[in-house]
């Protein structure tokens, strides 16, 4: 099974450019997880015959954040949210379950420049947790998105001047190592230990994408049942549509 993991930032925007038909049209991904796709239904944007669509809007505000799944199969149950409304209205979390594990699609919010939603941030990733933990102990875990949080120093590119900021708190970067500690294995470093690997460059400036000034803040973890299982991970760097490219993970 193949999945694919974009922060597309506006779905309908990334539609405009034809990215995201290339993606489905291929037919290489058996699930195909999107974020921040701010829209209210998917049905007039996306038309495919190949796959389900299930999304989950934000609730509390239009235009904003949301989640959507897209699969080739029809998977045997389908959960929306965290069970907690006061994250589940931003439409942050879609897991969908097969025969042998769950793929979770999330989108984790961002604690904002000025840190003023660290706390909701911080909460959100303890109730995360305890919703895969209780559908761990049911069968293992796929969790693919966008974290919002670059884990290490080698995940960003400039990690002193970016220290204590939005997505390189310590408080955050925390997170991820509770995440590890707790058996869930970041795929993308099975396969890469180096740094200069980034997911998100900023619009902001023009030039950052081109030079290489990023943040790897998408990912996806595997509970370790399934580490053995997992064939490839990485990031298509060179696809074009959002301030994110796409991650993907393979597992037999």
């Amino acid at each position: 099974m193949k999945i694919l993991s974009w922060n597309v930032n506006g779905l309908r925007s990334v539609a405009r450019k034809n990215e995201i038909q290339k993606i489905i049209n291929s037919q290489i991904y058996d699930v195909i997880l999107l974020q921040e796709t701010k829209i209210e239904e998917a049905s007039s944007i996306i038309k495919t015959d190949q796959y389900l669509q299930y999304i989950m809007p934000s609730s509390s505000k239009k235009g904003y954040s949301g989640v959507m799944t897209m699969c080739k199969s029809k998977p045997l149950n389908v959960i929306y949210g965290i069970g907690n409304e006061r994250y589940d209205k931003e439409g942050r979390v879609i897991t969908v379950e097969f025969s042998n594990y769950f793929v979770i699609n999330s989108y984790f919010p961002n604690s904002r420049r000025d840190l003023s939603r660290l706390d909701y941030k911080i909460g959100f990733n303890e109730e995360m947790l305890e919703f895969m933990e209780k559908l761990r102990n049911k069968k293992p875990i796929v969790i693919g998105g966008d974290f919002n949080v670059a884990h290490t120093e080698i995940d960003i590119a400039r990690p002193k001047q970016n220290e204590g900021n939005a997505g390189f708190t310590m408080q955050e970067r925390k997170f991820i190592d509770k995440l590890v500690g707790k058996g869930y294995i970041d795929t993308f470093r099975l396969f890469n230990k180096e740094g200069g690997n980034y997911s998100w460059w900023t619009y902001l400036y023009k030039s950052a994408r081109k030079n290489n000034i990023g943040w790897r803040i998408d990912y996806f973890f595997v509970s370790d049942e399934l580490k053995n299982k997992v064939k490839a991970a990485g990031i298509l760097e060179k696809q074009e549509g959002s301030d994110h490219a796409p991650v993907f993970v393979e597992i037999n």
